[in-house]
């Protein structure tokens, strides 16, 4: 006797395990697809303002994963493997010159480097037809990193909204997790004086920052770049200082005279201001003292004030008593 129709996906049960039933990781799985840098299978983001070499970076990480050099010249490559990489706003001849000088500086034979380029002319991560043209050259040419530079190239929507960020966001975990791959996006953070650092500091909404498992940060200062990382399972190491050197092969160098002082952060911002202050400041004092947004700064008072580290006095804010 034939079965019945299937039921819809939306009537059939959730499968639930016990947590102490799931199988455990395999024993040869690394932890790193990038010691330090960036976790295995990891999605995330590369960000930081413009001219900060986040594309150079990107290059870097994508030569030593398909080359399986070290990142940097320092950061091992524990499994290598094929790269896909789409480079929105420069030219195919461009990757390529680019990739050849990263391949010269680190002693790698380009001719065979597992790095492939997506030569369309487009690519749009919030129409479903792209999203699947996609999902076929990952099928087809297995990568363990897919590069897509920069963000604000892969779409058309509001970056602000959270809702459409959120689902472009989404689709990417969803090609993660079926592909086995790390994803990194390049992206830039927001042009004004006093913002918070890091994740905080990345333009558009602040699902861009939730989303990442590995986080890269660039931030220039004089002839210097600050490379902070940021990861959600993991210790990140100590702030790094970079270098781009080189005339005929340009790529990026650790500076061995060691990282510049961390800047403080607005939280950080926000508690030294109040500790000199003889009473209690208003919000508008405080954003017209720091110079930042009113959304960032309500953000960052309401963290302090959930941790305690803060009291509202006469519709004010002071440091506890």
């Amino acid at each position: 006797m034939a079965n019945g129709p299937e039921p819809a996906a939306e009537s059939r049960p959730l499968h639930v395990l016990q947590v102490a039933d799931l199988p455990p990781e395999p024993l040869d799985r690394p932890a790193w697809l990038i010691d330090e840098l960036w976790a295995d299978e990891a999605v995330g983001i590369i960000g930081g303002a413009p001219k900060c070499c986040k594309t150079y970076l990107a290059l870097e990480m994508a030569l030593a994963v398909a080359s399986g050099r070290p990142c940097l010249g320092r950061f091992h490559v524990p499994v290598p493997g094929p790269v896909l990489l789409f480079a929105a706003e420069d030219s195919p001849l461009q990757v390529r010159a680019r990739l050849l000088g990263l391949a010269h500086a680190r002693g790698v034979d380009f001719r065979t480097l597992p790095v492939f380029l997506i030569l369309a002319q487009q690519l749009r991560l919030d129409l479903d037809r792209d999203k699947a043209r996609l999902a076929v050259a990952i099928e087809k040419h297995r990568p363990r990193l897919l590069v897509l530079d920069p963000f604000v190239r892969l779409h058309r929507l509001d970056e602000n909204s959270a809702m459409e960020v959120s689902a472009l966001l989404a689709d990417l975990r969803v090609l993660q997790r079926r592909f086995h791959l790390a994803v990194l996006l390049v992206h830039h953070t927001r042009k004004a004086n006093g913002e918070s650092s890091g994740g905080q500091a990345l333009r558009g909404s602040s699902d861009l920052h939730a989303w990442g498992d590995s986080n890269l940060y660039l931030g220039r200062s004089q002839d210097k770049l600050r490379l902070a990382v940021e990861h959600r399972a993991a210790r990140a190491p100590q702030p790094i200082t970079l270098t781009l050197v080189g005339d005929d092969a340009p790529h990026l160098e650790v500076d061995s005279t060691g990282p510049e002082p961390e800047p403080p952060g607005l939280e950080a911002q926000v508690l030294a201001l109040l500790g000199r202050s003889p009473g209690p400041l208003t919000q508008q004092q405080l954003r017209s003292a720091l110079k930042v947004r009113n959304q960032s700064l309500t953000a960052v008072l309401r963290e302090l004030l959930v941790d305690t580290k803060i009291s509202r006095d006469n519709g004010g804010w002071m440091l506890p008593r």
